[in-house]
């Protein structure tokens, strides 16, 4: 039996969840989110809990099983808490610039990349070489920092580019004279 799947979500206080067969709407002070599960994964509501049973012990059951159960659990969190990707800009002129919509990076070429962000993510410039990406669906927050990040990845030799705070980039020695 999965670990994950078998653990039951506690609905901390504030949060609604509608069920309608594997249609799962998730409400919470912090906003709303909605997704469509696999149909052989049996999704239950009972005392404040969300739990996940599947059919068989199939190979694809036992992976929906746990998936079902840990998207489920995220968009509880997400609800609730929310999601943060915290993201530094590591080189010289290297900075960013909130925009409306987006994200205005300076990162060494001959112009500046725009990075347009989703309605239900924000970004924010805390300073001029940290972006901090909140929002409430783990997957979106996750996406654009990714897309973010990918504008200008680190470079293994000076460590300079856009890189997740706590990131270890594994450095390379270079060249040596004669």
């Amino acid at each position: 039996m999965s670990r994950v799947g078998r653990a039951p979500i506690k609905l901390p206080k504030g949060v609604e969840v509608k069920l309608s067969g594997s249609h799962v709407k998730v409400k919470g002070p912090k906003g709303e989110l909605e997704r469509t599960f696999h149909p052989d994964i049996a999704i239950a509501l009972a005392d404040d809990q969300i739990t996940c049973a599947r059919p068989t012990d199939g190979k694809i059951h036992r992976q929906l099983h746990g998936l079902t159960r840990a998207l489920i659990n995220n968009m509880v969190v997400g609800v609730t808490e929310g999601f943060k990707k915290e993201l530094q800009i590591v080189g010289v002129g290297f900075k960013c610039e909130a925009k409306k919509r987006g994200v205005l990076l300076n990162v060494g070429y001959s112009h500046p990349v725009f990075v347009a962000l989703p309605s239900n993510v924000k970004a924010e410039v805390t300073a001029p070489t940290t972006i901090v990406v909140t929002g409430t669906d783990r997957e979106m927050v996750g996406q654009v920092a990714a897309t973010i990040r990918a504008v200008r990845k680190p470079e293994p030799y000076k460590g300079k580019g856009i890189m997740y705070t706590g990131e270890r980039i594994h450095r390379k020695a270079g060249k040596t004279g004669k």
